[in-house]
């Protein structure tokens, strides 16, 4: 079978499936085996591929017709330019979340700590690191297989400048932090059966379910932030999009100042941030 047969009969397979970006996903995956590029493939499409490489691209190819998330398969995602190992035990991060990355570097200082709540494959703290200056922090989730993924991304890209702990929300969390940022649990309950298969099979639940309005781990966070943060340090949160007056009022009724909704690239409410 030549390359150009089995990408095509790739593409086939996932739009028979209804798989959304059925196309881009059958030449990344077609990518991803053989490592050709899309001049290589346009110069040597009629070439027949290699058996091994063909049997491993189709079996990976019924996986995702399975709806298994692309970067289950791959075992990585792109972030903030980054590249993030990841697996079933976390989200796969989203370009909405690097948002939440953009404002808080606008206003985190030098050399500041941050603590990243609900960490999950801790790239939004990881990702701070890498593109802060001289910044510092930790990461918890109540997940001990998140933290595997967390703790892995974190050395592999930053040595011991991000730890990653254990714990329920602040339980387990000492010290002081120039700034806070959480991508917590945010979907209501029952609205994750409505949820893509990707999403609803296959990520972790515990990531994505804000109990019955959506809004629990916001009362939570915006409620015991101030104790962990540094005289005028800041407080962001990833929110849903239509989260935002909710968050906001939570926001103003801790005490935080000059508190703010931020859209994200689609014009969707995205983050909420505010400062001691």
């Amino acid at each position: 079978m030549t390359y150009r047969q089995a990408l095509e009969n790739g593409i086939l397979l996932l739009e028979s499936e209804k798989i959304v970006d059925a196309q881009l996903d059958a030449w990344y995956l077609l990518s991803f085996v053989t490592g050709i590029t899309r001049a290589q493939f346009f110069m040597n499409q009629r070439e027949p591929m290699d058996e091994e490489a063909l049997n491993k691209y189709q079996r990976l190819m019924q996986q995702r017709a399975n709806h298994i998330p692309l970067q289950h398969i791959t075992g990585e995602q792109e972030f903030m330019g980054i590249t993030f190992k990841v697996n079933e035990n976390v989200l796969v991060p989203r370009q909405d979340t690097e948002t939440l990355v953009e404002e808080t570097l606008k206003i985190i200082p030098e050399g500041s700590r941050v603590l990243d709540v609900c960490t999950g494959s801790g790239c939004i703290l990881t990702s701070l690191v890498v593109l802060g200056q001289n910044v510092t922090g930790l990461g918890v989730d109540i997940s001990a297989d998140a933290l595997e993924v967390a703790r892995d991304n974190g050395e592999r890209l930053v040595g011991d400048r991000a730890q990653f702990i254990r714990s329920n929300l602040f339980e387990e969390v000492t010290g002081k932090y120039n700034v806070i940022v959480s991508n917590p649990p945010y979907i209501k309950t029952a609205e994750i059966e409505k949820l893509a298969p990707e999403v609803r099979e296959h990520e972790p639940r515990l990531a994505l379910d804000g109990t019955d309005d959506g809004l629990f781990f916001y009362r939570k966070i915006v409620a015991q932030a101030p104790e962990y943060l540094t005289e005028d340090g800041w407080l962001l949160v990833e929110i849903g999009h239509d989260q935002g007056a909710e968050v906001y009022a939570m926001f103003v009724e801790a005490g935080f100042k000059d508190v703010q909704v931020i859209k994200d690239l689609a014009r969707n409410n995205r983050v909420v941030k505010g400062h001691l």
